[in-house]
């Protein structure tokens, strides 16, 4: 069961909650999911495009959309300050005008900032993305990123990466676990995501399971 289902989309209603809210009809409802599938790879590129070069990734852990009639509200929760907070009101214009201009309604961006920013898959993913580039060792690169989110006070994480790892000629999956993670409860609160990386060698896939904490 904890192989075969979203954990994210199985815990829906009890410990996660829908990251877009918004309500259509049927016939309309599949426009309005690529609509926010937009607005995320918009804002992502946008940040791609505009970060320094030293500064090491984008640090957004995810993105809520809310919509309304005439509004799209979207909310960036991101760990790190990068170009978008540097220049408070200025980058976050810059942004608003550059994803405006794919939309007809009209667009309002907020950032918000989180405290524990390796508690966050998608960050910890996009870490360990950085150094699989830079040629680290995966092993090394996925005991790093474990040590760091332990310092969050998280009860389990998950690390798996799969792919011609270190350029070897046969794909494999290698994974790690520390603590709990208990994926067939519902009742257990999982951060998940899976990140894909282009290297030298081929894609790589990588998916980390955060277990927070049990209701």
């Amino acid at each position: 069961m904890g192989q075969k289902i979203n954990p994210l989309g199985f815990r829906l209603g009890t410990t996660q909650s829908h990251h877009s809210f918004w309500f259509a009809k049927p016939k309309d409802f599949s426009m309005g999911l690529q609509e926010d599938e937009k607005i995320r790879n918009c804002i992502k590129n946008y940040v791609k495009k505009k970060k320094r070069i030293s500064s090491g990734f984008e640090g957004i852990a995810y993105m809520g959309i809310q919509k309304r009639i005439d509004l799209i509200q979207v909310i960036i929760y991101i760990g790190f300050p990068n170009l978008l907070i540097e220049g408070r009101t200025r980058g976050i214009e810059e942004l608003q005008i550059n994803v405006q201009k794919e939309f007809q309604r009209r667009l309002n961006i907020a950032i918000t900032r989180i405290e524990k920013p390796y508690g966050q898959p998608n960050i910890l993913a996009e870490y360990i993305a950085l150094q699989l580039k830079n040629r680290v060792s995966f092993r090394k690169a996925m005991k790093k990123a474990i040590e760091l989110t332990e310092q969050t006070g998280i009860k389990g994480i998950q690390v798996q990466i799969a792919g011609r790892i270190d350029g070897k000629e046969i794909a494999r999956v290698e994974w790690i676990r520390e603590g709990r993670v208990p994926l067939q409860t519902i009742r257990a609160k999982i951060n998940h995501c899976s990140h894909t990386i282009r290297t030298i060698y081929g894609v790589l896939g990588i998916k980390i399971w955060i277990f927070v904490n049990q209701e």
